[in-house]
């Protein structure tokens, strides 16, 4: 079970390292074509490989082992509240990924994007009584946890998970540079999505609320232009690259 654990810590990577590289496309395209920069486009470039199914099973493995670590952090985990909590939402993540990947196996199709599930979430949000309010704490609420992610990185909060003892100095002094830049560039998405969610409350248009495809196609139009999408491009690219010291070094 740990080794099907530490395989999902490493097919995380290679799903931020996709998604990375989707972002990079974007950017050098201007801001449209290529493929979704999400989940959906890095299981679709998976899928296109050659032995792209025994790729895909492999990572249903892994996540799967993950979804059931987090669920069993959550459930008896040693962690504070807020430790079972964030356990709690990264289950429900793995286990939406391990849907995503068992769907394009066994339908050829990894299923809705994360654009088009903000969009029905919100317009099935905005139509509950106090629809807009519920939205907009949604907003805030990524907001919050884009700032998480950024105090996590410059703080260097990553760490206490690690086995930070095993590792070469030159190895841990990598792993902090990568972990830093990557959970900071999560965090500047989540703001930026965020953003958008609470627009699309203020304006009462579910349509404004963006996944990370379209958050990340909206950094290309900014007035730094396409160079802010590369930055954070090559931040998830760094993410990456720490999530596999991540399957070798991180406490299971």
């Amino acid at each position: 079970m740990e080794r099907l654990t530490r395989l999902g810590l490493a097919c995380r990577g290679v799903l931020y390292g996709l998604i990375g590289f989707l972002a990079l496309q974007i950017a050098f395209d201007g801001g449209s074509g290529g493929k979704e920069a999400d989940k959906t486009g890095a299981i679709e470039m998976v899928a296109e490989q050659p032995f792209g199914t025994v790729l895909l099973w492999l990572m249903v493995a892994g996540f799967a082992a993950l979804t059931i670590w987090q669920l069993s952090e959550a459930i008896i985990g040693r962690g504070q509240t807020k430790d079972r909590v964030e356990s709690v939402a990264r289950t429900i993540v793995y286990g939406l990924i391990v849907a995503a990947l068992l769907n394009t196996l066994l339908r050829g199709d990894p299923g809705s994007s994360t654009d088009e599930s903000s969009h029905d979430l919100t317009a099935k949000a905005m139509d509950l009584p106090g629809g807009q309010f519920l939205v907009g704490l949604a907003g805030l609420g990524l907001i919050a946890l884009g700032a998480y992610w950024i105090h996590k990185g410059w703080k260097k909060k990553f760490l206490k998970d690690m086995r930070t003892g095993e590792m070469p100095p030159k190895v841990r002094n990598l792993a902090e540079k990568l972990g830093m830049a990557g959970n900071i560039t999560r965090g500047v998405i989540a703001v930026a999505a965020g953003v958008f969610v609470i627009q699309a409350a203020v304006t009462y248009d579910p349509d404004k609320a963006k996944g990370m495809d379209s958050t990340l196609r909206a950094l290309a139009e900014a007035p730094a232009g396409p160079w802010l999408l590369v930055l954070v491009a090559i931040g998830l690219l760094l993410f990456a690259v720490y999530c596999f010291f991540e399957a070798r070094w991180h406490r299971v």
